[in-house]
């Protein structure tokens, strides 16, 4: 069964390699990330290290028990006993439940290791399998947004009920 981890120095290949695996199957459902971040995907990760080591942000990823990233699990901008919750589960390993288990996951350690009480997420109406994963983890519609152009939605989450 794969697990959860914090993100480290040391995912940064694996992190890589699962984002240009799935470049495409993600960009389907959430715009692309950019050549840019490809090209400049070691500075990036160091960036995402300082962030979490600032306390500014949680990253983490679901491994497999051979090493391989099936999944990112991840905390922005944590403030006032909140964050925004993201999250995307390779091609290979979707439908499996992982996605919805992984934000349970992170509802728990939200709550107890990090002290939040709410987290927020948002997803495109088109993407229906990111809107299925916060409804079945306790995520409730509370708005709409635009994402990228896109009409999408605003969910959230007290973390009191973990």
């Amino acid at each position: 069964m794969p697990e959860l981890h914090r993100l480290r120095a040391d995912h940064e290949a694996a992190v890589l390699a699962f984002e240009l695996a799935n470049r495409a199957y993600f960009a389907a459902s959430v715009p692309d990330r950019g050549d840019d971040y490809f090209a400049h995907f070691a500075e990036r990760h160091q960036a995402l290290l300082a962030e979490q080591e600032a306390g500014i942000c949680r990253f983490h990823l679901l491994v497999a028990e051979d090493g391989e990233v099936l999944g990112r699990v991840n905390l922005l901008d944590l403030a006032d006993g909140s964050a925004e919750l993201g999250f995307r589960i390779a091609e290979k390993a979707a439908g499996r439940g992982l996605a919805t288990s992984a934000v349970h996951q992170i509802c728990a350690l939200a709550a107890t290791d990090y002290g939040l009480t709410s987290l927020w997420a948002r997803a495109a109406v088109r993407n229906a399998g990111s809107r299925a994963v916060l409804t079945k983890a306790g995520f409730a519609v509370t708005g709409e947004v635009v994402l990228s152009g896109q009409p999408g939605l605003r969910f959230e989450r007290a973390l009191g009920s973990v």
